[in-house]
């Protein structure tokens, strides 16, 4: 029908605008963020695009979610709004003729949706957490900045260089300021070198220097020359544990350990693609606009209903993982709800003209109260 192929055309030049509008504004607070991070020593600078990648995909269900929300209401609104629908119903079409090309449209996202949230978000959640991990185990001197203070991971040692070459292993103009037992402990050196011994352990080995013991002006001072320094920046190598916690783990892990988090967890991913299906659908009732009126208020209660939504979906994984509530009690009301809610307004949509309508009902009530008024007077 041209009316539903019409449709689907403008419900996907939609979609792609909102998405790259949200996606865009998504990018774009994950890179101040994790440009912040590297800037701050917390993360590698060459891991920054491979962390916003991940960061991507951790958000993208609820992207997904919002897009085809947000597009089914536009464009439901748009033909309110232009007169478009006075024409679909004289075309002896009703509303819930529109399920059929929405849900045409709406399954990829849905399925998208799924595919993400049960597989490819804690697959990122892992890989994110074993970037960070990885840069944190690795030895103090790597993780210096040229011509920039970094502190120690024990948070006890200051190190400063003036240049790193490009395997990291060498190090030119050496400062390191160690804090121990209340002594401090100053070396500084021409060069210095990243040396492994047989049980693993890595240290910073510095040539041509002075150490500097304790504070100049007590009797306790020290300084002394050397040719040949090592300092244990790192102990042997530990293999890395990555995230263990629920969001990382994959669904069969969840299924196999059925503790309250991991429970919780399972809800949260089994209710996105419900959720994206289900406000799909309640964006076509919810569209309706007078078309001498604005729209705005319309508008707002979608979004408040779409946030209420998905609140109510965080208290009862929140109810599970507090183990208040059993996830099969818990993952049913709120989208039951949803589908009473979108029943309810398809019914009051179609039947707007019926007899029994609410609004026809308090009309003719209105009318019988006007008429006697008129026939007391």
């Amino acid at each position: 029908m041209i009316f539903q192929r019409a449709l689907r055309r403008e419900l996907a030049s939609t979609a792609g605008a909102v998405f790259t509008t949200l996606f865009t504004i998504t990018i774009t607070i994950m890179l101040i963020r994790i440009l912040g991070q590297a800037a701050g020593g917390r993360v590698a600078s060459q891991d920054v695009v491979a962390l916003i990648g991940f960061a991507a995909l951790n958000y993208l269900p609820i992207i997904l979610i919002l897009t085809g929300f947000i597009s089914v209401l536009l464009v439901v609104t748009r033909s309110y709004q232009d007169s478009e629908m006075v024409v679909w119903f004289a075309s002896g079409l009703s509303l819930s003729r529109w399920i059929k090309p929405v849900l045409s449209f709406g399954i990829p996202i849905v399925v998208l949706t799924a595919a993400l949230s049960f597989v490819l978000t804690p697959w990122a959640n892992r890989q994110s957490a074993e970037f960070r991990e990885r840069f944190q185990k690795r030895e103090d001197i790597s993780k210096v900045s040229p011509g920039k203070f970094q502190e120690s991971s024990s948070s006890d040692r200051i190190f400063f260089v003036e240049a790193v070459t490009g395997d990291a292993a060498k190090v030119k103009n050496v400062f390191v300021n160690t804090v121990k037992d209340g002594r401090t402990s100053v070396v500084v050196a021409e060069e210095g070198t990243i040396e492994i011994d047989p049980r693993g352990d890595k240290f910073l080995v510095m040539s041509q220097g002075r150490r500097y013991d304790g504070v100049p002006d007590q009797s306790d001072f020290r300084m002394m020359e050397f040719e040949r320094y090592g300092m244990l920046v790192a102990r042997q190598s530990e293999a890395l544990v990555g995230d263990t916690s629920a969001r990382s783990l994959s669904t069969m892990a969840l299924l196999a350990a059925p503790n309250n988090f991991n429970l919780g967890e399972l809800l949260w991913r089994c209710s996105l693609p419900l959720m994206c299906l289900l406000l799909m659908l309640l964006a076509i009732p919810l569209g309706f606009v007078n078309p001498r009126a604005g729209r705005s208020a319309n508008l707002m209660i979608a979004l408040v209903l779409a946030v209420v939504y998905s609140n109510m979906v965080s208290v009862f994984q929140a109810a599970v993982v507090q183990g208040r509530m059993s996830i099969m009690l818990a993952w049913w009301p709120m989208h039951l709800l949803a589908l009473t809610m979108i029943v309810l307004l398809f019914a009051w949509r179609v039947k707007v003209n019926s007899r029994y309508h609410p609004a026809t009902l308090w009309g003719r009530f209105r009318r019988s109260l006007a008429t006697k008024k008129a026939a007391a007077s």
